[in-house]
């Protein structure tokens, strides 16, 4: 079966989440994607280790193949040069630093290979003083965007998010960068660099609170001032057993009535009869709701709410959204076929493409596993592989 992005050769140098996941979305529709690991292996080893399964590094790192370098070594740099001049996009992670000390600096590399996309992200951008400080989701994309501000909870410190979060957000960003990248070098002939960060990421995802901020309205002030409550039609509620439904009803005139109707409660609507009423009692209309719903089992709540097509989704556990039927049908969670009883199913990446399937998901690499065979195919000899792995330049995985 063939694949769109087919014959596309992506070089992955960069580091735990987010560069590596823009190319492993690359790989699941078909690119040659290679995976660049030091010696002592990428730091999302780390992240899951101890576990029986890496479960980390099988997400972000399947359809790659694996080149151990130790690029603190000229021979290894040059290793890496010789794959870039064939290469169609090369993504990095690296700080000013790091990009001088490997010899990656773009406009050398541009000269070398002039249809290369260089693809940078960066923690928090490419100047201004914070350019080099190191960056991680939780730092960059949630903390440094106001969303940590958001989200916490009235009177206490604001809560430390899951992982990889912002990573995922920002690596479809840097997708999106880098297919930009491609389609202007089919009409010039040219690559071009392109980039983007978790701070940038994490402020667009922000947006619609930032561009308050921006026109005066400052969204964390209010929900100060109103004690963390939120509006009655858009909040969390609890149900009788201990279950917690997410509501966000936009359009209050319309939808409060049916909202009513479905918790038998019409004469809800003779107290407050519109949208205005509603929203201008907060405090009265939320108590009812949750008294409400704090009678129902989370089940029944689903079942009378969809009666009337309300909006609204249960907040599920992970342990129910991986079994999840529907996100199965839809392909969102996908088995693997693998023999790895803890790997048997898989969080797709989220692009469909009409009549266009994602790769067969091969088990992520070794660190090296594949050392030898890309050197052979890139013009290496028996000799030179033995050379470079004498010096340390290069690591082959143990078979």
């Amino acid at each position: 079966m063939s694949h769109i992005l087919e014959g596309i050769k992506v070089i992955d140098a960069a580091s735990y989440l987010a560069g590596p996941a823009a190319a492993t979305v690359m790989a699941d529709f078909g690119a040659d994607v290679i995976k660049i690991e030091p010696p002592s292996g990428d730091g999302l080893r780390l992240v899951s280790a101890g576990y029986r399964t890496d479960y980390n590094w099988q997400m972000v790192s399947r359809n790659k193949r694996d080149l151990c370098l130790d690029l603190k070594q000229e021979a290894a740099r040059k290793v890496l040069h010789t794959l870039i001049d064939s290469a169609d996009v090369l993504i990095l992670n690296f700080r000013e630093d790091q990009i001088r000390q490997f010899e990656l600096n773009y406009d050398a590399l541009h000269t070398r290979n002039p249809r290369l996309i260089y693809a940078l992200v960066t923690g928090y951008g490419t100047v201004g003083p914070d350019r080099n400080r190191r960056g991680f989701d939780v730092t960059a994309w949630w903390a440094r965007s106001g969303i940590s501000a958001l989200l916490k909870p009235f009177g206490h410190a604001p809560v430390f998010s899951g992982g990889g979060i912002g990573d995922h957000a920002t690596a479809l960003g840097l997708l999106s960068a880098i297919m930009m990248g491609l389609y202007h070098r089919e009409k010039t002939g040219q690559g071009r660099q392109v980039a983007t960060s978790l701070v940038a990421s994490g402020c667009y995802a922000n947006g619609m609170m930032l561009q308050g901020m921006i026109a005066g309205h400052d969204r964390e002030d209010m929900l100060n001032d109103q004690e963390g409550q939120r509006s009655a039609m858009a909040t969390v509620y609890r149900t009788r057993d201990d279950e917690y439904l997410m509501l966000s009803i936009t359009n209050p005139d319309k939808e409060w009535p049916l909202f009513a109707e479905c918790l038998g409660h019409p004469e809800w609507c003779d107290e407050f009869p519109d949208g205005k009423a509603v929203l201008g009692n907060r405090e009265a209309v939320t108590a009812l709701i949750a008294t409400e719903l704090g009678r129902r089992t989370l089940a029944n709540v689903c079942e009378v709410l969809d009666t009337k097509n309300m909006p609204y989704a249960p907040v599920e556990h992970l342990r129910d959204v991986v079994r999840d039927a529907h996100l199965i049908e839809n392909r969102v969670i996908k088995p693997t076929g693998s023999e790895d009883t803890d790997y048997q199913w898989m969080v797709a990446n989220p692009i469909s493409i009409a009549d266009e399937q994602h790769k067969d998901p091969v088990m992520a690499p070794d660190i090296g596993a594949h050392s030898d065979e890309l050197l052979r195919e890139y013009g290496y000899g028996d000799a030179d592989i033995a050379q470079l792995q004498q010096q340390g330049a290069v690591v082959q995985a143990a078979d």
